[in-house]
């Protein structure tokens, strides 16, 4: 599926590309024929205007008359070998030719624009090649603002031609190189693009078998039960007994249920709308006050270091309560008997810092990037012996990154674990 996709992407990709490049190298090469035809034109008309002004103009037999000189750019009948003109064409106010040098000369001027690109045959050009490449300037020849008749000149387009050739053979060779560079960009930014989605997918499956799991445990607890108490004869005693272990089981999928959907719904910061004041010196103790009674009957000592003032930021309580439960119950549960739980509440200049400390079994270094993961367990016989699902930290962890704050982790193997929460005082 994603070798699939990854290659869809990579197609794309270098279709939309390839096309963008395909269009910039047409654009470029027009823009460039046309740059290089207004410079050649340019050049033209200064050497056209040049041979007209070097003519004679005299009004006889009621018309005007055009007597070219025989300049140096041309012999008595030929262009000399210095000019690059191929013809030059004199024609009268009624498009009738006057004189020509170089290539013969139609009789009568056609109606033709200003400048035009023509090909002459081989055997007018007296070349060897497919036909001669000309560029025509047909220019007025104006006295005193009143027209006396019309030049012509032809001049080779062989250095544009040779130019552009050379462009069109960078292009035919440079546009597919690219184009194959394109798509191997494509192919490894597509597998980068994929990379997190190949990430996420992976994570959904395991998140998915894990809740599966987690969930069948409860539910065969439960169906075993309902069927050993259709079987089993009248007892009230017994049937009270399956009753509350399905009660137990009920409880235990309803509170992996909850869970799932807190960590499904809620997703970045809260709205600032429904948070309140909080001031976490209470809430820290009424946590202390509910936990104390189990802390000693599990032969735990739990003590706490918490501020004489107040320490208040916008937090929703509920969440923020069960985020700090979550890392006590942690603590208890892999502290052994006679061990040690420490809740502290710190502030700095803009954050406000719970810790939660034990000397418990603590946690191996190769495990400990891991432990915010969902379902994600250190010692997996050893936590379904304590109960839990492996949700608790990662739900502490939304709960915080929901509250713009962060918790770390910090621990060695059998000497115990610290946990830092770090929140945003108000401002």
């Amino acid at each position: 599926m994603f070798t699939r996709s990854r290659r869809n992407l990579a197609y794309w990709f270098a279709l939309s590309m390839g096309g963008i490049l395909v269009l910039f190298a047409g654009v470029s090469y027009c823009l460039s024929v046309e740059g290089q035809l207004q410079a050649f034109d340019q050049a033209l008309s200064k050497k056209s205007r040049a041979i007209a002004s070097g003519a004679t103009v005299r009004f006889q037999q009621g018309q005007w008359q055009i007597e070219p000189d025989d300049a140096p750019w041309m012999g008595s009948d030929r262009l000399s070998r210095s000019s690059e003109l191929v013809y030059v064409r004199w024609y009268n106010t009624r498009g009738y030719l006057v004189r020509f040098i170089g290539l013969p000369a139609p009789l009568r001027l056609k109606p033709v624009s200003e400048f035009q690109t023509i090909v002459v045959a081989d055997d007018q050009a007296g070349t060897t090649a497919t036909g001669l490449w000309l560029r025509q300037a047909t220019l007025p020849v104006l006295q005193n603002q009143q027209l006396v008749g019309y030049l012509q000149v032809g001049e080779p387009l062989t250095g544009i031609r040779d130019g552009l050739e050379r462009v069109r053979l960078f292009l035919a060779l440079g546009v597919p190189m690219t184009l194959g560079v394109i798509g191997v960009t494509g192919w490894f930014l597509g597998g980068v693009a994929m990379q997190p989605t190949r990430r996420a997918y992976d994570q959904l499956q395991r998140f998915t078998a894990d809740a599966s799991h987690e969930l069948r445990a409860p539910l065969a607890a439960m169906l075993s039960n309902a069927q050993v108490g259709l079987l089993s004869p009248d007892d009230s005693a017994q049937q009270r007994l399956r009753l509350e272990k399905i009660v137990a089981a009920a409880k235990s999928m309803g509170a992996l249920i909850s869970n799932l959907l807190f960590l499904s719904r809620q997703e970045g910061p809260l709205d600032a709308a429904s948070l309140k004041q909080v001031d976490l010196v209470v809430m820290l103790r009424s946590l202390i006050d509910d936990q104390t009674t189990q802390v000693t009957a599990q032969g735990l000592t739990f003590t706490s270091q918490l501020p004489a003032q107040a320490v208040i930021l916008n937090a929703d309580p509920d969440l923020l309560r069960q985020a700090v439960m979550n890392l006590l119950s942690n603590a208890f549960k892999y502290t052994s008997p006679g061990g040690s739980v420490q809740l502290r509440l710190s502030t700095s200049s803009r954050f406000a810092v719970i810790q939660v400390e034990d000397n418990g079994i603590g946690i191996p270094a190769a495990d400990l990037p891991h432990i915010f993961e969902r379902f994600y367990r250190v010692d997996t016989a050893r936590s379904r012996q304590t109960g839990g699902f492996g949700l608790g930290l990662a739900i502490a962890q939304q709960i915080i990154a929901a509250h713009r704050g962060r918790i770390t982790a910090s621990s060695a193997l059998e000497a115990g674990s610290t946990f830092q929460i770090e929140l945003p005082l108000k401002g």
